[in-house]
């Protein structure tokens, strides 16, 4: 991993993070190519690059109700228990998170207020390749069938043998999910945004997916909503000397492991505790079953030596990560001075894998830095709300001359006289009154 020591005084920056932009250029020709052609060709576009990249002849996308329920008949009892624990507290978590319509009436007899509504229809995307993820499958439908979704459509690869996998089959029906499609890559991105003749468009997707996958998610955005354009995962663990290396250092393999470009990040207060983890990592790697992914993206890692806490804190927000863990004494003393992160692991017992699975919160998280701006998934996407105004003639009383100053100002002719004609025609009992300065 590179190093970057700090003296004291110095700050951490962009400059030293070296971040490159997690999007692929190349990607996205290619996913242009393939979203345009799903949309001319439906269908025949589907099958044909299943064909090609899966290695899969499909002739029905969508997977039979018989076929779910043979494939979750063979899954592992004790499998099957975790998920449905997994569920249980992930679906707890965002019960809290609901919003109501609220409306509220002045004085005047204006209303205003927020009608809060479900999205009608919603598909979701979990990846397969170089991992199976059935917990993206419980972390983007729960909050979905949450928020009311009323239609919420899956697309996942198939196998080598066009089959899906057991677990994210079992996800899907903890999460209710029923709607089901052996369909990958940005072809189903694609198929989900613009409709086929076997599976009907939505309004928004969710879900992480391969450099393609975000890709054609970037491309049909606008058209459809979507989550956001998720890069490599990605960790930062801050670690004082009461910190154990040995979890620090499993702790970054556990994000290195994910994909060759992951990012780590080890911001510590010395060099040599810095040498610790990093031996840590090698005797760990002897064990990893993942150890050439992790190898690669630990060579591009970043270890940071900070002569302070407060200068940790200031790497931390440069870095905006996804995930961080502070293993630090109390480190509940030092969350208010984290402002920038996707979710925030707080002491040594709390490693990022209790996030990703069965802890609650949403493990769906901004990359790349776009914590400084961006929140976890939430039932929150999943709503879409309106504004509701009425007014009665008082309330176009207290505030017509405000309205038609504004607009002649702006030069809108057609809004000011909306409002003049009606000032015109306000019924003899009510006095046009000059707004209360604030």
């Amino acid at each position: 991993m590179r190093r970057v020591i700090l003296s004291q005084g110095e700050t951490f920056s962009n400059d030293h993070l070296q971040r490159t932009s997690a999007f692929n250029a190349g990607a996205l020709e290619a996913a242009t190519k393939i979203v345009a052609r799903v949309r001319e060709e439906g269908d025949a576009a589907l099958r044909d690059l299943t064909a090609q990249f899966d290695g899969v002849e499909i002739e029905d996308f969508r997977v039979s109700q018989e076929a779910i329920d043979a494939a979750i008949a063979q899954i592992d009892p004790h499998l099957q228990k975790s998920l449905a624990q997994a569920a249980r507290q992930i679906r707890e978590f965002h019960e809290r998170q609901k919003q109501q319509s609220w409306f509220s009436v002045r004085a005047d007899g204006a209303l205003v207020g927020s009608k809060v509504e479900p999205i009608e229809a919603v598909g979701i995307y979990a990846p397969g390749g170089r991992a199976l993820y059935p917990s993206t499958v419980l972390m983007n439908a729960i909050p979905a069938h949450v928020a009311g979704v009323s239609r919420i459509a899956l697309c996942t690869p198939p196998t080598k043998d066009g089959s899906l996998d057991p677990a994210v089959l079992e996800a899907a029906r903890l999460a209710g999910i029923t709607e089901i499609y052996t369909v990958g890559g940005a072809q189903a991105i694609a198929a989900l945004a613009y409709g086929t003749e076997s599976i009907a468009p939505v309004s928004k997707i969710t879900g992480p997916g391969n450099a393609f996958v975000a890709a054609a998610k970037k491309i049909v955005s606008g058209d459809v909503g979507i989550d956001m354009i998720a890069g490599p995962s990605e960790v930062c663990v801050v670690a004082d000397a009461t910190a154990d290396p040995k979890m620090v250092a499993i702790d970054l393999m556990a994000q290195a492991e994910h994909d060759p470009l992951a990012s780590c990040y080890l911001v510590t207060f010395s060099a040599s505790y810095a040498d610790e983890v990093e031996a840590h990592i090698a005797a760990h790697m002897k064990r990893s079953k993942r150890a050439e992914i992790t190898t690669a993206s630990l060579e591009h890692g970043l270890i940071v030596v900070v002569p302070d806490m407060a200068a940790a804190m200031d790497a931390v927000n440069v870095i905006a990560p996804e995930h961080l863990e502070l293993h630090i004494a109390d480190a509940m003393s030092q969350l208010g001075a984290v402002r920038n992160a996707g979710a925030i692991f707080l002491g040594e017992w709390t490693p990022e894998a209790v996030g990703d699975y069965v802890a609650g919160p949403n493990h769906t998280l901004p990359t790349g830095g776009t914590a400084r701006f961006s929140s976890p998934l939430s039932v929150d996407d999943f709503i879409k709300k309106s504004s509701v105004i009425q007014y009665t003639p008082a309330a176009l009383a207290h505030d017509g001359e405000a309205i038609v100053a504004i607009a002649d100002r702006e030069g809108l002719w057609s809004h000011a006289e909306s409002v003049r004609l009606r000032l015109a025609e306000l019924p003899d009992s009510v006095k046009i009154q000059e707004p209360e300065d604030e």
